[in-house]
């Protein structure tokens, strides 16, 4: 018999509610996956790529293209040249990324603060390498960072912190003083940082994303991932990228060869050349802001809480004053009987239950129209 190493571990909650939408035909926000079509543009350079043969195996770090792309971009908007050829590197989405640097870095004993509710791939990568997760939770309704709780969580055995900004599944945004906290803690603690920014386009409002790239105490310490999949709507070409300095991204290379050596090499040729027009990312913030506020400014149902995502291209809707019930079974309800599937998110709470789901809204308009209308008749 094999001894499984991950004993515990539940199916994913998002395969969970996409099969259960598929099942019942119902309006699926639940899966953050874009519904609306792909830019012709990017298509033609993915096709473009093939046609030229670009179909054996990449670079292990990527195309230098791509990689000198993103450095390009990184710089543009945070300060910081990161070495094209020493500090970036392409991987499977971000998804990849995190997971080669928790086991890049993490030994049996050491302890990984996470701060909850947090993306569901972090605590299993972190069993992966033998470590110890330790959960903060994030201070509802506002879902903000008591970095006073990160401070006491804090021990000899402690490695790594892992933060995600802009937050799946809340939306919040953190505060330049939010950066100056965690890079405190993280140089006083010779802490290790993953920096998950993959929706680092999606900030609303006038806000700004501070990313770890800009903060030199962080940046000589974090690995910060972002994700095409995310800003191109591409989320099934699987493309991300990861960013550290030269001694980090030395150990990161030890794993990403082991795991998937290369990845998708059309995929690569296309984004290098579609990054070379800034708009296709700085549009993105208005873009699916309009799409936050023709969601959310539809819904009229007295109650439903709504507190607007700062961030991301999630939407969470606190029903407390609607049902008791809790949010799985609520979610599973919503599901079946009214045919809109969402995310519950006590599964990332170790069962705590605010009663709050979470609704994607990277939706085609008729759909976020649909699902508001479903929404007031409960």
């Amino acid at each position: 018999m094999i001894q499984s190493k991950l004993p515990n571990n539940p199916p994913s909650i998002f395969a969970t509610m996409s099969a259960l939408a598929r099942e019942h035909n119902a309006l699926n926000l639940s899966q953050g996956f874009p519904s609306f079509k792909v830019d012709l543009a990017l298509k033609e350079l993915f096709k473009k790529a093939i046609d030229n043969d670009h179909n054996q195996y990449a670079p292990m770090t990527g195309v230098p293209e791509l990689r000198h792309a993103i450095a390009t971009m990184t710089q543009e908007q945070h300060g910081h040249l990161y070495h094209s050829d020493q500090e970036i590197c392409i991987t499977a989405g971000a998804t990849q990324a995190i997971f080669t640097a928790i086991q890049a870095c993490i030994h049996k004993g050491d302890e990984v603060i996470i701060l909850t509710p947090a993306y569901d791939c972090y605590e299993p990568a972190i069993a992966i390498a033998g470590g110890t997760t330790i959960k903060v939770p994030l201070h509802l309704p506002d879902f903000k960072v008591d970095w006073n709780q990160v401070k006491d969580a804090i021990t000899t055995r402690t490695k790594m912190i892992i933060v995600n900004s802009p937050h799946n599944p809340s939306g919040y945004v953190f505060t330049h003083d939010d950066m100056l906290s965690l890079e405190r803690l993280a140089v006083k603690n010779d802490l290790i940082v993953i920096s998950d920014e993959v929706y680092e386009h999606m900030i609303f409002d006038q806000r700004e994303h501070h990313s770890a790239a800009r903060y030199a105490g962080l940046r000589e310490r974090s690995f910060i991932t972002g994700s095409f999949g995310k800003t191109f709507h591409i989320t099934g070409w699987k493309t991300g990228y990861c960013l550290a300095p030269d001694h980090l991204m030395k150990e990161f290379m030890k794993i990403h060869q082991q795991v998937v050596f290369c990845i998708n090499h059309p995929s690569q040729v296309a984004l290098s050349q579609y990054l070379q027009e800034p708009k296709h990312y700085l549009e993105l913030g208005t873009f699916y802001q309009r799409k936050r506020d023709l969601f959310i400014g539809m819904i009229d149902n007295e109650k439903l809480r709504i507190t607007p995502s700062q961030g991301s291209y999630f939407q969470l809707i606190d029903y407390s004053r609607l049902r008791d019930e809790g949010d799985l079974a609520f979610a599973k309800a919503l599901t079946i009987n009214h045919k809109i599937a969402s995310i519950p998110i006590s599964v990332f709470m170790d069962g705590h239950d605010p009663h709050m789901l979470r609704f994607c809204f990277a939706k085609e308009d008729e759909e976020l129209i649909k699902a508001a209308q479903t929404l007031n008749r409960l």
